[in-house]
């Protein structure tokens, strides 16, 4: 386990680019933290640290985003699913075997998707400014 304190939205991202020089290709995050908790945030270091060009956004409406590169990251925000079948239904296992990395905003919602192999990212919201990451 690793423990982050950031001060900032510009030190999460910081943070998700340092993280993303640990992953491999078909790294499944899941992550956990309430709204404005600065997932989406994370998501965008991860994307920089991937070394992707990409304008990296919530995809709530949409459920999926995907940047593709030479090393693709597939974004999921699964704030709108109730259950491990809706995800499912949209090719859950279809993306998995991709090979891509996989980060899940909302995995609370989908608990029985998992294979018990993913990584947890958890961010706390501390105050309007700082954050706690927890990576496991």
């Amino acid at each position: 386990m690793k423990e982050y304190l950031s001060h900032s939205e510009k030190e999460t991202e910081e943070i998700g680019a340092e993280f993303a020089r640990t992953l491999s290709p078909g790294s499944v995050i899941a992550m956990y933290g309430g709204l404005g908790a600065g997932k989406t945030c994370f998501v965008r270091g991860l994307a920089r640290g991937l070394g992707l060009d990409a304008h990296v956004s919530s995809p709530t409406f949409t459920i999926v985003n995907e940047y593709p590169g030479e090393h693709e990251l597939i974004h999921f925000d699964l704030y709108r699913l109730s259950s491990p079948d809706e995800l499912f239904d949209i090719g859950w296992e279809d993306y998995l075997n991709r090979g891509a990395i996989c980060a899940v905003e909302w995995s609370e919602n989908v608990q029985d998707a998992f294979f018990g192999d993913e990584i947890t990212v958890k961010i706390e919201k501390i105050s309007d400014t700082e954050r706690r990451i927890t990576v496991c």
